[in-house]
């Protein structure tokens, strides 16, 4: 049974790659002071671990990594890599390797350390499993074009050496994957609110955002 602190915000949010909320996340766990969490960064720390410490890499070693997992130790750099990523997709397939993580991702959002106000967690089954009674729902998504261009010059920035086809491609692919994965699968609840951020720049998307959570908190 998890611990729940009382009169916490609690902000879920689903949506598929590269579609913005991630940055979207952060820019409102800063606003409000909540602890935010993106989810698919749980899978890519076993991913990490299992790729530099394979002779140690099973599910009691995994359960006892995941019970002192802190938030900053997902900030690592190394967890962004395509190599990662790539491993990560295989395990979060694994049920018990995501009953582990679902625990962290709970703890997270419904007992948050005490200098938070609440939290604000991102992923793909968010509104729909880790948070089902979130105080604010929202599907974050754009037109595939729109988030493989937004993909394609991030990886740019970072030297990648890729054409903008190949993105596309990719996301098509990630897309399927998420939305037809047996366990947990993207979509949109019904009590989720749609963010279609294809024509928005990042902070018009942000004060769309920040005025549905300020009618909600009544500020």
């Amino acid at each position: 049974m998890i611990s729940k602190r009382k009169n916490t915000l609690k902000i879920a949010i689903d949506s598929p790659a590269a579609a913005g909320a991630g940055t979207q996340a952060r820019l409102i766990s800063k606003h409000y002071n909540l602890l935010q969490l993106d989810t698919g960064r749980c899978y890519r720390y076993i991913a990490y671990i299992k790729l530099t410490n394979p002779s140690n890499y099973n599910y009691s070693f995994i359960k006892n990594k995941i019970s002192k997992l802190t938030t900053k130790e997902l900030q690592n750099r190394m967890l962004s890599s395509d190599k990662v990523a790539t491993i990560a997709s295989k395990i979060a397939k694994d049920k018990k390797i995501r009953k582990l993580v679902y625990k962290f991702q709970h703890k997270c959002a419904y007992n948050p350390p005490t200098k938070y106000k609440g939290s604000c967690l991102d992923g793909r089954d968010i509104c729909s499993v880790i948070v089902p009674d979130a105080d604010i729902k929202l599907f974050i998504t754009a037109n595939i074009k729109t988030r493989a261009k937004r993909r394609f010059e991030e990886l740019r920035t970072k030297n990648i050496n890729i054409t903008f086809q190949e993105v596309l491609k990719s996301i098509k692919k990630r897309d399927k994957s998420d939305i037809n994965r047996k366990i947990s699968p993207l979509k949109k609840t019904k009590d989720s609110i749609l963010i279609n951020t294809s024509n928005l720049s990042i902070r018009a998307c942000f004060l769309k955002i920040k005025k549905i959570i300020d009618r909600k908190i009544n500020i």
